[in-house]
């Protein structure tokens, strides 16, 4: 079959560092292609080079067996190729319908908004999406976000989608409903790509899958040819059977005490230990309030109730008393809240803590210091160290930004969402550098919607549900049943229901 859109023997180097070492690579019509590899590996350079936002150092790009013709995202576009980026591409202050047809606007001299926001009502209902086409971008959700994204990319009419992450923030249901929509395109010709992390999902979709590492196709396969151990150990080189380090025995010394803690309006009289050298998991599905009380932990929430350490009542208003007080906090948003993305990596790694490198004027020497400490410790992978962090992969800011986080050497460490949008690989030096953490005897809240995640890292589970604690799991009692019955509230003598398990599970 003749490929719709190909790359023949593409390199792409930045300045002296190449990064794509001669790949050849092709879409057909009908078909889901996943591109599979650590973050890192060279996949997102491949996607722009397809959706023609970079030009290959050398090479050919190909539409339907000719040379391309589009220069730049937005001939592509007006050729039938179409990407849904990982980062949102969307006017913040523009609301859905406007941004679903920005550029492509409906009506001729005077804008037709009456016929934008019946084609944008009609697009999210088709993605079972009940945004508002008024509503404001900045007022939405992610994962709503996300689904403008998508509905967006179908208004266009594609002959190639190409995907980077599109289910990273979306909910089981939400997912669901993606993959009719992607079996829909594939019934109609539409030529798919796919990237995601999570590799039950390339299981599911993919009739074709690529490897990628560092910038070189090491494998490609057809449907079932490769299991999801097959796919890991293919993306990183080696087995990964000890993603998860050994168990723990944390210490019966209580670091931090919560009683009857309340986030208004969305978290209430939650109470609970953490104990030196613990691993502390927090579950619950999206919405249940976990990141709600982390932010209200660490004085980035109003809040009320008592928080003790070692014993003695503290109060924390603001993360600077959260930091005196030996409490630091990785959010779930690296990208917004987390990193200055056009910043350097030094400046990201110490802006927080600015003072410790000399007042009043700053010593670069210290800072230099502090940064290469950093690489080292938490190996952190750049090509130069004044890249933009926006330039990293996500893995890597993601190691940065536990660096920044580390900083300030708390002795209580609460981690929001430790591995969303990571590769596999990534995520077991992530998992490893929190266990080091607690083997030193600090003690680490891990907040996570990853089953598996919390399984596998934590001493002591806390279950959340609708905002209160519903329970908390310890040793051998955390499994994936037991949490998925605190979460829907099921009595211990009711025994769940398969599919309900199995649909909570995805939730979390």
């Amino acid at each position: 079959m003749t490929a719709l859109l190909e790359l023949r023997d593409i390199r792409k180097s930045f300045g002296p560092i190449e990064i794509l070492h001669g790949v050849n690579f092709a879409l057909h019509p009908g078909e889901v292609h996943a591109l599979i590899g650590e973050n890192g590996a060279g996949k997102s350079t491949m996607m722009k080079i397809l959706g023609g936002y970079l030009a290959p150092s050398e090479g050919q790009v190909l539409l339907e067996g000719q040379p391309a013709p589009f220069r730049s995202g937005p001939e592509a576009e007006a050729q039938g190729v179409v990407v849904i980026h990982q980062e949102f591409n969307l006017a913040q202050d523009l609301t859905v319908a406007d941004n679903i047809f920005l550029g492509r606007e409906k009506g001729g001299f005077f804008l037709n908004h009456r016929a934008q926001r019946l084609a944008a009502k009609a697009l999210l209902e088709q993605l079972e999406c009940g945004v508002d086409p008024d509503a404001r971008i900045r007022d939405l959700k992610v994962s709503d976000r996300q689904m403008v994204e998508i509905a967006k990319a179908l208004s266009r009419q594609a002959r190639v989608l190409i995907m980077d992450e599109p289910s990273a923030v979306l909910t089981h249901r939400e997912v669901d409903i993606l993959f009719r929509q992607i079996d829909r395109l594939r019934s109609a010709g539409v030529a798919l790509l796919y990237t995601s992390h999570r590799l039950e999902e390339i299981s599911h979709l993919a009739d074709r899958i690529t490897v990628l590492r560092d910038g070189t196709v090491v494998r490609q396969a057809l449907r079932g040819e490769l299991s999801e151990d097959g796919m890991a150990t293919a993306m990183v080189g080696r087995d990964l059977s000890d993603i998860y380090p050994p168990r723990r025995t944390p210490s019966d010394e209580v670091v931090l005490e919560v009683q009857g803690f309340s986030v208004p309006p969305l978290v209430q009289d939650i109470s609970f230990t953490l104990r030196r050298g613990e691993v502390l998991g927090i579950s619950g599905l999206v919405g249940a309030g976990r990141s709600e009380l982390a932010e209200g932990l660490v004085g980035l929430r109003p809040h009320s109730g008592r928080i003790a350490r070692h014993g003695k009542e503290i109060q924390i208003r603001s993360l600077i008393e959260a930091e005196r007080a030996g409490l630091a906090y990785l959010t779930e948003d690296r990208k917004e809240r987390g990193l200055l993305l056009g910043k350097g990596l030094r400046e990201n790694l110490t802006l927080s803590t600015l003072p410790r490198f000399g007042t009043p004027l700053i010593s670069r020497a210290k800072e230099e210091a502090a940064l290469t400490q950093a690489i080292s410790d938490f190996d952190i992978r750049a090509p130069s160290r004044a890249m933009a962090a926006g330039n990293l992969s996500g893995g890597n800011q993601q190691k940065l930004l536990l660096a920044k986080t580390m900083l300030p050497a708390p002795d209580v460490v609460i981690i929001d969402e430790p591995t969303r949008g990571i590769d596999i690989g990534t995520k077991s030096q992530i998992y490893h550098f929190i266990d080091r953490l607690a083997r030193e005897g600090r003690s680490v809240i891990v907040i996570s919607s990853d089953m598996p995640e919390i399984l596998g890292l934590s001493d002591r589970v806390l279950v959340m549900r609708q905002g209160r604690l519903a329970g908390t799991l310890t040793g051998e009692a955390i499994t994936d049943t037991a949490v998925v019955r605190l979460i829907m509230g099921t009595s211990d003598t009711e025994a769940p229901n398969p599919e309900t398990t199995q649909e909570a599970a995805a939730h979390v």
